[in-house]
């Protein structure tokens, strides 16, 4: 497969890194808070940096070419090294060399990649069965295919416990019991749709009529994005990041236009605990 090639820069780019590094997420070789930015040597070319993803004490980064950069805890095997030791440096991923990474989703002890070609790994933890390998073991500690996931994926997300994953025709998938425990406490005598408390990719039920292009993760609630622009949501609204006034969402809800100023949704971001949205409202005054 031919190798995506970066843009030119008109001046150098640069990585910086700052915050909670007790496993040394930071990719600055020591395991100190820092309170203000610093420069990353250069792992890679700063320019060809695609995406960068962090979980509970991981990060990612992926580059134009493909290639795939972790660093942070490793006790689960979450870096996809093969080991379970603390890396302190952006180091390569190399059992993905030759099979270019499209986007990486890492969770609380567990990773999601998606390659170039549609197809989705995972690594790490798996007590909850989020690495959506039915009767895998406790943790994987080499990227593991996903073998239910037969059609091509375009868009994945991770969160405290779960995962996600959507289709090229618009269907969505998630695993991993995380948002279960939750919802039985919020939820008492209600039966959990099946894709709550699945260990392997089960079809998200209450979005047949819609096409979804991205899914989203917090800590505890889902979130998907349709090619009509429309925003649904589930899970936990503990930190009433889903406007709604139920404590749980056992199913995907739409959210109304007018939340967005009957805007369409071009963009969606999660936090841990929170959403954040874009519309095309600023391309309307431009």
């Amino acid at each position: 497969m031919a190798r995506k090639l970066c843009a030119p820069e008109a001046a150098p780019a640069a990585l910086f890194a700052w915050g909670a590094n007790s496993h040394g997420q930071l990719g600055l070789g020591h395991k100190e808070d820092v309170l203000l930015p610093q420069r990353l040597n250069d792992f890679c070319d700063p320019g060809c940096v695609q995406r960068i993803t962090g979980g509970g004490g991981h990060s990612a980064v992926v580059t134009a070419g493909g290639d795939l950069f972790v660093c942070g805890l490793n006790k689960d095997g979450q870096l996809g090294l093969g080991h379970t030791e603390e890396v302190l440096y952006f180091t390569p991923c190399t059992s993905l060399l030759g099979c270019p990474v499209q986007q990486v989703a890492c969770g609380w002890d567990f990773t999601i990649i998606l390659t170039e070609s549609g197809q989705v790994l995972s690594c790490g933890s798996n007590l909850f069965g989020q690495l959506g390998i039915p009767h895998g073991p406790r943790r994987c500690v080499v990227p593991q295919t996903i073998e239910l996931l037969r059609e091509k994926v375009v868009c994945i997300a991770a969160g405290l416990r779960h995962a996600l994953a959507a289709t090229a025709s618009g269907i969505v998938f998630q695993w991993g019991t995380g948002l279960a425990s939750s919802g039985r406490r919020l939820c008492p005598g209600q039966t959990l749709p099946l894709f709550l408390t699945a260990k392997e990719p089960s079809r998200v039920t209450g979005l047949d009529n819609s096409k979804v292009k991205c899914v989203l993760a917090g800590s505890d609630h889902s979130a998907s994005l349709t090619d009509a622009g429309e925003l649904y949501i589930w899970g936990s609204n503990k930190h009433r990041q889903l406007p709604t006034q139920a404590a749980f969402l056992s199913v995907p809800q739409k959210m109304e236009a007018h939340c967005f100023q009957n805007e369409k949704v071009t963009a969606v971001y999660s936090g841990w605990t929170h959403l954040v949205a874009q519309t095309d409202l600023l391309w309307l005054r431009a």
